[in-house]
């Protein structure tokens, strides 16, 4: 038997000395128990039980190592504690495991993309009624499709070639100035999200609901929407105000009550449109296609 110093409990060993010396028997523990010409220090007291002056906290998940192969950690237990041991034991086996299980755990630099994984660890340790604070966060080409992600602050974040196909992202905090060049949002849900100035330059937004029947409206005052596929869209009353579309595809799409002041529609795709008192007033809709108009433009719209 062994156990260490210090208020630390007295571990039995379940298969004695093979316990120790068969799982890796390259390491110093297995040394100091199967090789009988190996010289240590360590004190013996009366009952035959060797004394090691470590932690027996951080040994236990070591031992259940040993015993079985699989490393089982607490949730309350660092795993920096036991790599400790697993060093001062030599346990080569064990201390690669312990690296990679620290490295999954460190948080994402603003240079490291984030990736679904660590973000899931996040949301769910997150109460719903908090507001996660996602500034500034790089997650390029993450995959956050079907998530619920209302009440989520994405202000400034880089989530360029991101996947949010079928995302809740309704009433979502903001994602004011974020970058969604390239992005997937298809079937998501973005009721009365907040987009002022976001870059959305090239994204997929194919049958997105904006539209919310209590009446809050999208705000996308300024957004950078080029070439963005829109198609079949809900996007009733939605601030577009100085927003560039250019080239953008909105076939299909219901932009009844949008505010589309001032914005750059050059050659867009507006067939099958219903732009009913949809305010145009200032837009650029040169070369833009007006074909098969669900309600006839009106003068009073004031297009150019």
């Amino acid at each position: 038997m062994l156990h260490s110093t210090k208020t630390v409990e007295l571990f039995g060993l379940l298969g004695g000395i093979n316990t120790l010396t068969c799982r890796d028997p390259d390491s110093m523990l297995a040394r100091m128990f199967g090789d009988q010409e190996f010289q240590w220090s360590s004190a013996v007291d009366s009952q035959g039980a060797y004394l090691i002056d470590r932690s027996g906290r951080y040994f236990e998940p070591i031992l259940n190592y040993l015993r079985h192969g699989k490393l089982i950690l607490d949730d309350e237990l660092n795993p920096q504690g036991v790599l400790e041991e697993a060093h001062f034991y030599g346990m080569t086996s064990l201390i690669e495991q312990l690296e990679d299980l620290l490295k999954s755990n460190e948080p994402a630099t603003d240079h490291t993309p984030m990736k679904r994984r660590e973000f899931l660890n996040i949301l769910m340790s997150t109460p719903t009624t908090s507001q996660l604070r996602c500034q500034g966060v790089n997650f390029t080409g993450a995959d956050l499709s079907k998530l619920d992600l209302r009440s989520i602050n994405f202000k400034s974040a880089n989530l360029s070639k991101a996947d949010l196909s079928g995302a809740n992202l309704a009433f979502c905090a903001t994602l004011d100035r974020a970058n969604l060049a390239g992005a997937t949002l298809d079937g998501a849900n973005l009721i009365g999200v907040k987009m002022v100035l976001a870059n959305l330059e090239g994204a997929s937004l194919r049958g997105c609901n904006f539209e919310d029947p209590a009446g809050s409206k999208a705000n996308m005052e300024g957004v950078n929407m080029k070439g963005v596929d829109l198609e079949s869209s809900q996007m009733a009353g939605v601030n577009l105000r100085v927003a560039t579309l250019k080239n953008a595809n909105l076939q299909n799409c219901n932009l009844r009550w949008a505010v589309l002041a001032g914005t750059d529609l050059e050659n867009c795709n507006l067939s099958g449109c219903d732009l009913q008192e949809a305010n145009l007033r200032g837009a650029n809709v040169k070369g833009a296609t007006f074909e098969e108009m669900v309600t006839p433009l009106h003068m009073s719209q004031s297009v150019r």
